[in-house]
């Protein structure tokens, strides 16, 4: 192994601007009691997989980050830069709706939080994942694999591409280091950026030390997660909008927990509208800030099936796709449990988390309203009405198992065709094999268009619905390739799923049903 090395802060100059690194690490600030220091462990020759560019310049990085042997040697875990502070953090959790105890980093580092000048660019955690072992690691090597990294990489830039909200994937490195999983393969480390990592399972961690200690350290990472995420001059965002008639205001952890309701719930609406499965939804997966975190055994489903279960390890179906929005209630639940002795009025802390229900039913009316190209209606009668015939739609994409992706986005060019015989209708019409249910509902449907009134509404549609997403065969795909050294895959798919609503005519083939063979696709918590 190469010896770990230190390498002098980072700087350079854009456009006649000096630009540098502010590192401020403030959540390690905290204390031993919520990290532990622990350095990467060093990989030999690295490789660059993919690169991310257009990311480094959104959040502010110096120009020279993705560039050169020194930026590689930090990305791979051999050295770091002045001001990082690589630390590894603590966290507990409740893993497939059993409690687990303590859990913790065990194959991510993070390694430093900096803000970057001009500070309008915010504050971001830089995290490794597979950069070695933590003393969280357990029985674990800390390390991960090129084919689960790959898939880490691509579905967090597909998900921003997609509007969703997601951590994001700054570059992925690889090395001829082997690791075993089920088999003997390929280490690589991905590196991911969001705003903070924190999770459900932070304060739950804090939340079942009974002693003192735990107590305070349970209000200080509250306190902490308030001022520094949730606050704007000493009070809460004006966008989290919480609700003053619930008499939360003058509780700053009620308010807290009504915020990471509402956050979450949206999120919830977002991955249902695109078809997208999680696959291991446990409270320590759970980001404080409503973000997608840790991608492992996902999926953005080829047919509809509300009982799909992405996760070949998730032997009783808990994190199949239908049951999504109700775990994440479930996981609500249990971080009020964890802020309780900090909320003490369990009526409070109800009236926080009941937010959630109409708050996904909302916005999930809305995504679904947005994908037939309709508005919502004020009255009670009309929303009856449309509700039905969302329901309506998913039953008839469950019935026969219909593509669910391959179904919007070809229903967005013919939403705009009078004629239900045009080529761009017969291409929905294809997708069915029982005609009749299929001419049922599409009269339904464009009766319900007459009464609508929005002029282009089918060029919004296409706006909402993806003509690409990440299948699991296309990254299949990309990784075998880049087992055998060729990363063109990685960077092609990268690059398409950045604009994913474009037509992009060229990469046609990428929004075609999935082979045969993707149905045999096994994913499990290693992947």
């Amino acid at each position: 192994m190469p010896p770990f090395k230190a390498c002098p802060s980072v700087s350079t100059s854009k456009d006649g601007d000096n630009v540098t690194m502010t590192w401020i690490n403030r959540y390690a600030s905290l204390g031993t009691a919520f990290s532990a220091e622990v350095l990467p462990t060093p990989v030999p020759d690295p490789t660059w997989v993919i690169r991310n560019p257009e990311l480094s310049q959104a959040q502010g990085f110096p120009d020279d980050w993705l560039n050169g042997d020194e930026g590689l040697s930090v990305f791979s875990g051999n050295a770091l830069w002045d001001g990082m502070q690589s630390r590894a953090t603590v966290y507990s959790g409740h893993q497939f709706g059993q409690w687990a105890g303590q859990l913790g980093d065990g194959r991510a580092l993070c390694l430093g939080e900096f803000q970057a000048t001009p500070a309008t660019k915010g504050s971001f955690e830089l995290q490794l994942k597979g950069a070695g072992k933590t003393p969280f690691s357990r029985m674990g090597d800390g390390r991960a694999v090129l084919r689960s990294s790959i898939r880490e990489f691509l579905c967090s830039e597909a998900m921003a591409g997609l509007g969703i909200p997601t951590t994001r994937a700054l570059c992925l490195t690889t090395t001829p280091s082997k690791v075993i999983r089920e088999e003997v393969e390929t280490g690589a480390i991905v590196t991911r950026t969001a705003p903070s990592f924190i999770r459900f399972g932070h304060f739950e961690h804090f939340a079942n030390q009974v002693s003192p200690e735990g107590a305070r350290n349970l209000k200080q990472l509250a306190d902490f997660t308030i001022a520094h995420y949730f606050q704007q001059e000493g009070a809460f965002s004006v966008d989290e909008t919480v609700d003053l008639t619930m008499g939360l205001s003058g509780n700053p952890y009620a308010q807290l927990l009504h915020s990471v309701t509402l956050k979450t719930a949206k999120l919830m609406a977002q991955w249902q509208a695109v078809g997208f499965c999680h696959g291991v939804m446990n409270t320590d997966n759970m980001s404080i800030l409503g973000l997608t975190l840790d991608y492992g055994p996902f999926q953005f489903m080829d047919g509809f099936n509300p009982e799909h279960i992405c996760n070949h390890s998730d032997y009783q179906g808990r994190y199949a796709y239908g049951l999504q929005p109700q775990v994440a209630y479930w996981n609500l639940f249990c971080l009020a449990q964890a802020l309780m002795p900090l909320i003490e009025d369990q009526e409070l802390a109800m009236k926080a988390l009941e937010s959630y229900k109409t708050v996904f039913a909302e916005h999930w009316g809305q995504c679904f309203l947005s994908k037939l190209g309709l508005n919502r209606r004020s009255s009670e009668q009309h929303a009856l009405e449309d509700q039905s015939l969302i329901n309506d739609t998913l039953q008839l994409l469950a019935t026969e198992q219909v593509d669910f992706t391959l179904f919007w986005r070809r229903l967005s060019h013919a939403a705009g065709v009078s004629e239900q015989s045009n080529s761009a209708w017969q291409s929905v019409s294809d997708l069915f094999i029982d005609q009749a249910a299929w001419r049922t509902w599409q009269d339904k449907y464009m009766n319900r268009l007459e009464q609508e009134k929005t002029v282009n509404f089918n060029e919004r549609m296409l706006q909402v619905n993806p003509k690409y997403v990440l299948r699991n065969h296309l990254a299949e795909a990309a990784i075998q390739k880049s087992k055998r050294g060729d990363h063109s895959e990685v960077e092609r798919l990268f690059n398409l799923l950045k604009t994913p609503f474009e037509e992009q005519p060229e990469f046609d083939h990428y929004a075609h049903l999935p082979p045969a063979w993707a149905s045999s696709i096994e994913i499990s918590c290693s992947s």
